[in-house]
């Protein structure tokens, strides 16, 4: 490519933005921030659950939405006026390096949980199938963006289970999104319904870059805020805040050790944790609270908590849970 051609091209780029920059900085944070309270669940601190049920839940949910929308604006802002191959696969590459590592990490650290299709899983594949996308014409993306958004509706508002099939259960299909009872993972993002905010970043972005809005939000000139400094660099932070963390709740463990948990408690925020994969939260609640009445009167909640008693063949849970999801239904 010649010199003029070089600078044409850099010319018909989308200007850098700041303030996208600062909203992934702000998703950082947000999400550093709930991965404390994990780590602080993991130490003892909170009960177990805690940080998968409620609130908690809902922000996770919240921050992971972010981030993939804000993947899908900034795949098409970096692609256009063509893509930049070379970058383009170093991209990639590095955050497929990052996912694998992560596997790794995890399947040592936590073999019974570990990480087989988290966020950064998630994000490689939806780049790769983001960029076909983009060469795309733009119809092609509004329909998957809105068929993705009406599946949603229907799988979380519409008949139950209705786009689901244990056939996808095991972890080499879990990834796509469609399980029953995938297996437990510290970190599942699978491709469905997280393809969603995906695509509709794509979506707003390919729609935007026919105007001038992206110039008219780069003149706010916000890139120089630190939030935006940590925004450029978000895989570095991904990377390392989690081990930081880790560290300071370990710190604070041996100078304030945990106090005892409620056993009641823990057993709740365990059972809800594990129901609403499968069943809506709030039936999962007098689910849970049931099964936990029945436990106490019948002295079997300590046995249970201390492993003692085989839950898969145990005759005296099996019937609670059986009397408990008569109740509630």
């Amino acid at each position: 490519m010649t010199l003029p051609a070089i600078e044409a091209d850099a010319a018909a780029r989308p200007p850098r933005i700041g303030l996208l920059d600062t909203a992934r900085g702000a998703a950082l944070i947000a999400m550093a921030s709930y991965h404390f309270s994990w780590d602080m669940e993991f130490m003892s601190y909170l009960a177990p659950g805690t940080a998968e049920t409620g609130w908690l839940k809902i922000y996770a949910r919240a921050i992971a939405t972010t981030f993939l929308f804000i993947v899908g604006i900034s795949l098409v802002l970096s692609s256009k006026p063509e893509v930049r191959w070379p970058s383009f696969w170093k991209r990639f590459g590095m955050i497929a390096a990052a996912a694998a590592g992560i596997s790794i990490a995890t399947r040592i650290a936590m073999p019974d949980t570990w990480i087989y299709f988290g966020i950064l899983h998630c994000i490689a594949v939806l780049t790769l199938i983001g960029i076909v996308f983009i060469r795309l014409p733009l119809a092609v993306t509004l329909i998957v963006t809105t068929a993705l958004l009406a599946a949603w509706l229907i799988d979380n508002f519409g008949t139950p289970g209705l786009l689901r099939s244990s056939f996808f259960d095991p972890k080499y299909l879990a990834w796509i999104g469609l399980a029953v009872m995938p297996d437990r993972s510290n970190d599942y993002v699978p491709l469905f319904p997280w393809a969603t905010p995906f695509f509709a970043g794509l979506s707003i972005a390919s729609i935007a870059i026919r105007t001038r809005l992206p110039h008219r939000l780069a003149a706010l000139r916000t890139g120089s805020w630190w939030l935006a400094r940590l925004g450029r660099h978000s895989l570095a932070f991904y990377l390392i805040h989690q081990p930081v963390l880790i560290a300071i709740a370990y710190g604070l463990s041996l100078l304030v050790p945990p106090p005892q948990p409620d056993p009641a408690e823990t057993y709740l925020k365990q059972c809800n944790s594990s129901c609403v994969m499968q069943q809506g939260e709030a039936l999962c609640q007098s689910f849970c609270q049931c099964t936990l009445d029945k436990l106490q009167a019948q002295s079997l909640l300590t046995q249970l908590q201390a492993n003692e008693i085989d839950v898969q063949n145990d005759e005296r849970v099996q019937t609670i849970a059986g009397e408990c999801s008569a109740e509630v239904e």
